[in-house]
């Protein structure tokens, strides 16, 4: 029988959760990396055993880490995405230093150096780790500061698709609340050289050359706390997805509103409908039905907890607009976790599973679409991330 792994990437280490395909019984794994943040793990679609793992500290700074036996170990694959970008030569002047407090030696932040100068950006940590839809050996790193880079040999070494930095607008983009980073990559799986990227508080940014050249997805959107809340960048966008069967339609939680695009991001339009607050930070597609959609509503940009303290998952089968609250299995009085960004998935079992974190350190399971829920595990540290892939 089929089955599913589950990684999740928390504040103190990563867990592994497996399960057969009735998905009624789970082996828990871990802590992996005890101690260390890790901010984001995804296995490749063309090779099961193989996982990438962003692992950082604020002692250590960032490590990339590569699991080929399925997450039973782990190995740094190289010096990951603080290699120099591409087309900037590596040598003495090229190179990333800490800047170090001056009372304990900590690591504060890293500068890339050229030519004897410091360059205005910044490295700070990998915040999303996409691997190729086919070539396992090949895997997209979205980072803080906003940067896109690639690996085309496991991870070894590591190039950025500079033309996204170098967009025109890249001087304007601000952070939001958590930093500037980029944290969604979409990969087309009908049109290979097509990638979405979404980047707070920047927007949704589309190539359709293989990162060369770069388009501003954001028309329709609005944003109040913008000088001009219509304006072509600068929306806080938490995270976009869409379904491989219609890559044209991409569904967007942004800092409020839930929108939705059917002309891969030329123009987008509102599908809050009645959701009881359309603020949250996750969002996601079900695996066969291109028109059932996932949030977890959250109060307020200010109160990072769910509306009167009810844990509740909203699903739309129309493709937003109409939503309906899953509550069954999930706690509906006193609950003020929040769900982040990355830390909701589906599988592709049929029926549909469903997953995703708390910032409590549960996490739960529904092996029906979200009809029914179960806590899979209790009582981990913060959970950042939440990945699953199927196994046969």
């Amino acid at each position: 029988m089929s089955g599913v792994r589950v990684l999740v990437g928390t504040r103190k280490g990563a867990f592994t959760l497996t399960a057969d395909g009735k998905r009624d019984r789970w082996e828990v794994s871990g802590p992996h990396f005890a101690g260390w943040e890790i901010y984001h793990l995804k296995a490749s679609a063309a090779d099961p055993d193989r996982i990438y793992a962003s692992q950082s500290s604020g002692w250590f700074g960032q490590v990339l880490q590569r699991s080929d036996d399925g997450g039973k170990t782990w190995s740094p694959p190289g010096g990951g995405p603080t290699t120099a970008p591409e087309g900037m030569p590596m040598g003495e002047s090229n190179r990333f230093v800490y800047d170090t407090s001056p009372e304990t030696g900590r690591p504060l932040t890293t500068h890339l150096w050229y030519d004897g100068t410091q360059h205005p950006w910044e490295f700070k940590r990998v915040w999303h780790l996409e691997p190729s839809l086919h070539d396992p050996d090949t895997v997209y790193a979205g980072v803080e500061d906003a940067a896109l880079f690639r690996s085309t040999d496991g991870g070894l070494t590591w190039h950025e698709l500079s033309g996204l930095r170098g967009h025109e607008s890249g001087p304007s983009w601000q952070p939001g609340a958590g930093g500037m980073g980029l944290h969604t990559i979409l990969l087309d799986p009908t049109r290979p050289k097509r990638i979405f990227i979404a980047i707070s508080a920047a927007g949704v940014f589309r190539t359709d050359d293989g990162g060369l050249t770069w388009t501003p997805a954001n028309r329709g959107l609005s944003s109040q706390f913008m000088p001009d809340p219509n304006a072509e960048v600068g929306h806080c966008v938490h995270r976009i997805a869409l379904h491989p069967a219609r890559p044209d339609t991409l569904y967007m939680q942004k800092h409020w509103d839930v929108m939705r695009t059917d002309d891969a991001g030329g123009t987008w339009r509102e599908v809050s409908g009645n959701l009881p607050s359309d603020f949250g930070f996750p969002i996601d597609v079900h695996a066969h039905e291109p028109e059932t959609v996932y949030v977890v509503p959250i109060k307020s940009d200010s109160e990072h907890y769910p509306p009167e303290g009810k844990l509740r998952v909203y699903r739309s089968r129309t493709g937003g607009g109409e939503w309906e609250p899953l509550t069954n299995g999930l706690p509906q009085r006193d609950c003020y976790v929040n769900v982040l960004r990355d830390a909701m998935c589906v599988d592709a079992l049929d029926p549909c599973g469903i997953y995703f974190g708390t910032t409590g350190g549960q996490v739960y399971g529904s092996p029906d679409g979200g009809d029914h829920w179960t806590p899979i595990v209790r009582d981990l540290p913060p959970v950042l991330s939440v990945e699953v892939q199927s196994l046969a």
